[in-house]
C-alpha cells in the first residue's frame, strides 16, 4: 500500500499544509516532500502516520491559521 496517495487525500480534505502535517506527525516538516520524491517510510513509521490520520491529527489547523487565529502560547 502507498502511503503518498492517503497523505495527499487528507491534506486536500482538511487543507492542511504538507509541511504542518509532516511537522505534527513525524517531526519532520519534508516528510510529504520527501514521499513526494519517493521515499518509502519503514512500516511503523506508516502505521503511525495512519493511526494520526484516524485520529484526524491537525484537522483545521491551517484554515484557523489562514484566518489570524493564534495559539495561546503565541500572544
Amino acid at each position: 500500500m502507498s502511503l503518498l496517495p492517503v497523505v495527499e487525500k487528507y491534506l486536500r480534505t482538511h487543507q492542511l499544509a504538507a509541511s504542518r502535517f509532516g511537522r505534527l506527525v513525524t517531526g519532520d516538516p519534508r516528510f510529504v516532500f520527501d514521499l513526494r520524491r519517493g521515499r518509502e517510510p519503514r512500516a511503523i513509521t506508516r502505521d503511525h502516520v495512519l493511526a494520526q490520520i484516524r485520529a484526524g491529527v491537525g484537522a483545521g489547523m491551517d484554515a484557523a491559521a489562514k484566518e489570524g487565529t493564534r495559539h495561546a502560547s503565541a500572544r
